[in-house]
């Protein structure tokens, strides 16, 4: 199958004017690149990144266009002048999420629902009832919409998206390219912490544009404050990842420690990338949470969440497992089961 996918201006939204490409699936997808003397890591088509679908059990294919574009600010000597001097400047993500801000980007909610297949019997608003494109972007959903696994030995996703498990977190450099060594220290800014983690259980989420753009905490606990560590907004996509990994421990990211009475301390982990508008958290730092409740949102812009376990604690899903065994991404929402706790 085939699913389209809306990208963003710089693996954002285009707007189409002015020379700039529209792109699809800009953020969230890779290409097929010669060299390197190897297989590609992710598995990909002539025309951008497959996924397993939970729920049809199908591998769909997020179609790519402007992939000329991508290409462009990625590997190009000129583009990476305006990828540096501009796309991962937090001035431009500021400035465009203000764009999608104001009351005339309203306007583009009714068509974008109708081009991507937005499902709006979900929505508590009505399309008519945003008051701009952040405020359908960062929509909230009927309850009935995303049910919490109910199973007391479960962990959920903590977003919908497209999932990468791993049964060590040191695994992660593995899916991308080899000989780039995944640096959990500065990933989360400390060494300590990061030799507590290495081989506990990592489940890396990515969000398209068209999905669900809050986040939800994965198990019952509770939460310490979110951290900040600061830095550019690069994007998170395949393509961008492939080339350089340390995005992720470059990009601006907060983390949360999650202290539970089943799992121990789990980590969970918001990351910036171009055009985010904001990391907006709406839960209360020391207040026990339940599994499924809401953390917070993404504004405007490309995201991707982190969670981090401990290890021996947990079992992720065997779908999941499966599938980022053979390079490949999983779909999933928000509250389904990612994984069991081991007793």
């Amino acid at each position: 199958g085939r699913r389209q996918c809306a990208g963003h201006l710089f693996a954002g939204q285009a707007e189409g004017r002015g020379g700039m490409p529209r792109l699809c699936g800009g953020r969230h997808s890779a290409l097929r690149r010669g060299g390197g003397g190897g297989a590609d890591k992710l598995l990909m088509a002539e025309s951008g990144i497959q996924f397993f679908n939970r729920y049809t059990g199908e591998v769909e294919t997020e179609v790519v266009y402007g992939e000329q574009w991508l290409r462009f600010i990625l590997f190009n000597p000129f583009g990476k002048i305006t990828l540096h001097t501009v796309a991962k400047r937090a001035w431009f993500s500021r400035w465009y999420g203000w764009r999608m801000s104001r009351p005339g980007s309203a306007a583009r909610v009714r068509p974008f629902i109708k081009q991507y297949g937005v499902a709006e019997e979900e929505h508590v608003k009505a399309a008519d009832a945003f008051t701009s494109f952040n405020d359908f972007f960062y929509r909230k959903l009927r309850p009935a919409a995303r049910p919490v696994d109910a199973a007391a030995d479960s962990v959920v996703f903590s977003a919908d998206g497209r999932h990468l498990g791993f049964a060590k977190a040191s695994a992660v450099e593995g899916v991308y390219v080899k000989g780039q060594r995944f640096d959990l220290g500065r990933l989360l800014g400390d060494d300590d912490l990061a030799e507590q983690f290495a081989d506990g259980t990592a489940v890396f989420s990515r969000l398209c544009p068209v999905d669900y753009h809050r986040f939800h905490f994965p198990v019952a606990g509770v939460p310490g404050n979110a951290r900040m560590i600061n830095g550019p907004l690069y994007s998170v996509n395949p393509l961008a990842l492939r080339d350089r990994l340390a995005i992720l421990w470059e990009n601006k990211r907060f983390i949360t420690e999650i202290e539970t009475e089943k799992v121990g301390r789990v980590l969970m982990l918001e990351i910036g990338a171009t055009n985010v508008g904001g990391v907006h958290h709406t839960f209360v730092p020391t207040r026990s949470v339940e599994k499924g409740e809401e953390k917070g949102y993404f504004a405007f812009g490309g995201s991707a969440t982190l969670t981090l376990f401990e290890p021996g604690r947990v079992q992720l899903a065997e779908d999941l497992l499966e599938q980022s065994a053979g390079q490949r991404e999983l779909y999933a929402k928000v509250g389904d089961r990612m994984g069991t706790i081991l007793s």
